[in-house]
């Protein structure tokens, strides 16, 4: 029992090092191609998050009453965290799958990537990696419109930029796995109507989920978007003791999930 014991604790540290170098090899195949389109992709996810901020923040936000909304001195302050959570949402999701889609349905080259003998979960993290990255890029940008239109740097507070991270982590491990399931970029749409549309509206993006009837509050409970939401403007507008310190845990959980379940596919297509 004693020499096996030794073993497993031997073998273990580098099994971890190996897991976290497979993944940045990974994900420095998929930053090589992304960091030739950094400006297109920091600008992608700009102009949806723009027209909200114009249409809602400083259209229907002058109609609204100060009551209508829980923090924030107006409801342009209020909606701006739930921006930065959904444009990193529709980039870290929707860049990740159509990257895997172009591959595996129109360049064919990533068999390459599954002949490579490394950990099923090594590629699901360095995939997860990328999509952080690409996520990160395009909220880098709201943000930096948010700090203008605020002028405070609250955005760049560090529990912000750790759930801005982990919100990231979710959708790119969601799009991961949307990417070996479909067959089309047909489907592709199909999944953005039925997951991301919906939640770009119903995850407290626009409004504050405690003034719902309970049933709906109980749908937006269990979407990640509505803690990254939460979390954000927590981050950004409240004091420290009063940030919802679950919503953490909660994306965390979300993201081991994905990228337990996406670890799974690539095992069983390397299979």
């Amino acid at each position: 029992m004693t020499s096996q014991t030794l073993r497993k604790s031997t073998v273990n540290p580098n099994a971890f090092k190996n897991l976290i170098a497979d993944s940045l090899t990974v994900f420095w195949g998929d930053w090589l191609d992304l960091r030739a389109r950094i400006l297109q992709v920091v600008s992608s996810g700009l102009i949806s998050p723009l027209i909200y901020i114009v249409a809602f923040g400083l259209g229907l936000g002058s109609t609204l009453p100060r009551s209508s909304f829980s923090v924030g001195n107006s409801y342009l302050e209020f909606i701006l965290p739930g921006m930065i959570a959904l444009s990193s949402m529709v980039i870290s999701f929707g860049g990740t799958t159509f990257s895997i889609c172009g591959k595996r349905l129109f360049s064919k080259t990533f068999e390459e990537l599954l002949l490579m003998p490394i950990n099923p979960l090594a590629v699901q993290l360095g995939k997860m990696l990328a999509g952080i990255v690409r996520g990160l890029l395009t909220a880098s940008s709201v943000i930096l419109i948010s700090i203008i239109v605020t002028r405070s740097f609250a955005f760049l507070h560090p529990l912000f930029l750790l759930v801005l991270i982990l919100n990231c982590a979710v959708f790119a491990g969601l799009g991961v796995i949307v990417g070996l399931k479909v067959k089309s970029l047909e489907s592709v749409g199909i999944c953005n109507n039925f997951l991301i549309v919906p939640m770009s509206f119903l995850g407290g993006t626009f409004f504050d989920i405690e003034k719902l009837p309970i049933a709906l509050k109980v749908i937006c409970h269990f979407l990640p978007l509505t803690y990254t939401s939460m979390g954000l403007r927590a981050a950004a507008y409240q004091p420290l003791s009063q940030f919802p310190w679950y919503v953490i845990p909660v994306l965390l959980g979300f993201a081991a999930i994905l990228a337990w379940q996406g670890s799974k596919q690539f095992s069983s297509l390397q299979d």
